[in-house]
């Protein structure tokens, strides 16, 4: 069997891109992968573009190959903008392979280890009696691990893409509604953040130190990473767990979170990684220093399904974010794009026993709905300056 074609798919599903590529074979047999990266499919599509030129006719089950020779085949190494691209050829890979061999993809991980994979919700209420009324509901129908987003700040969009946004103002008022959530909810549903690194090391701190003890079951991405050294700063500063990881691009990456202690979820995103290949490793690491998984799920469907077969696949695993919730349905599982998807079934997915990934897309459908040049707000403080999304 060989590869015949890499077909790219930036593709508009409601108002979010998905960056989908499909790799064909002689055999009639195809794998459909997923990169991330969001906001720069243009430049993904380039690198896949590249990598395209020596794949073709190679033997599509040679994966950990594939995967050294697309990471290790130019001189400029690494970087999400090369991952994501190989993020999406590697997860279509093990499509086809597990379709060829007639088994789900995590037969090729190592086997089933679990019957479903958890999941977590968001809820994005402003701070508020919603967000209490929300997290409450989300609990009812039997969700019980909740992220709270952080929110932005009341005043709106400004114009040309701005947005205003304080950190001390903000860290001040969610820290008051995480209290009071908790408790609403008692000490039993776990209870997290996703901060998006807006926030310095000392801001960080005070958001910890504002709410009392058992608050938070995870922070997640309280600060940037591009300084493991700040992180162990702010570990001195304060006992919940960080949840970090999701913009990382390989194992190497990781490596300082993992072998300092400074995480104690790693938030993977498969899609931008490095796909199977890559996350399996990771995994094992973190399997060594007692972390679990709780990847990062932002996407679409091809995400959730090979997130799904990796988390059925590896024995540290916590929980799967899911944007498709009750109280965050944004319409990224198109079924009429996907007739053939992974069904969420109440907060959990159920492993799925096809071949492959168990996922399809309509080709015509993906490439009638072209994706459109697409941008983060830019966050600003009331004096002008920028600050992080």
């Amino acid at each position: 069997m060989k590869i015949t074609d890499i077909k790219v798919f930036p593709t508009k599903v409601g108002n979010h891109n998905q960056f989908l590529v499909k790799v064909e074979t002689d055999e009639g047999i195809y794998g459909w992968g997923e990169g991330g990266l969001a906001n720069h499919e243009r430049a993904v599509h380039g690198v896949i573009e590249y990598f395209k030129g020596f794949l073709i006719g190679s033997d599509p089950m040679d994966r950990g190959a594939h995967w050294q020779r697309m990471y290790r085949g130019q001189y400029f190494e690494g970087s999400l903008l090369l991952t994501a691209g190989i993020s999406a050829i590697d997860i279509a890979l093990h499509d086809i392979t597990g379709k060829a061999l007639g088994v789900p993809v995590y037969q090729l991980l190592g086997g089933k280890q679990r019957d479903y994979v958890p999941a977590f919700a968001t809820v994005t209420a402003p701070d508020g009696p919603q967000l209490i009324d929300d997290c409450q509901m989300l609990v009812e129908k039997g969700w019980n691990v909740i992220r709270r987003n952080l929110p932005l700040m009341p005043d709106g969009t400004g114009s040309r893409g701005l947005e205003l946004y304080e950190p001390r103002e903000s860290l001040a008022n969610t820290a008051v509604w995480l209290t009071k959530v908790r408790e609403a909810l008692g000490p039993g549903p776990v209870l997290g953040i996703d901060v998006h690194h807006r926030f310095s090391v000392a801001e960080a701190a005070s958001f910890a130190q504002k709410m009392p003890p058992g608050t938070l079951d995870f922070l997640e991405e309280p600060i940037r990473s591009e300084s493991p050294e700040a992180y162990e700063s702010l570990r001195t500063m304060t006992d919940i767990p960080f949840a970090i990881g999701e913009e990382f691009d390989s194992k190497w990456t990781f490596l300082p979170f993992i072998e300092r202690g400074l995480t104690n979820f790693v938030r993977l995103d498969i899609c931008n990684v490095g796909g199977f290949t890559e996350a399996l490793k990771i995994a094992g690491w973190a399997e060594a220093h007692y972390i679990d998984l709780m990847p990062h799920n932002p996407l679409g469907p091809i995400c959730t399904a090979a997130s799904v077969h990796l988390g059925a696949a590896v024995t540290n695993f916590a929980w799967l974010e899911c944007r498709n919730s009750p109280t965050e349905n944004l319409g990224r599982e198109d079924r009429e794009l996907f007739p053939q998807l992974l069904e969420l079934e109440g907060s959990r997915y159920p492993v799925p026993t096809g071949p492959g990934l168990g996922i399809d897309v309509d080709e015509k459908i993906a490439a009638s709905r072209a994706s459109s040049p697409a941008d983060f707000n830019h966050l600003h403080r009331r004096d002008g300056s920028y600050t992080n999304w």
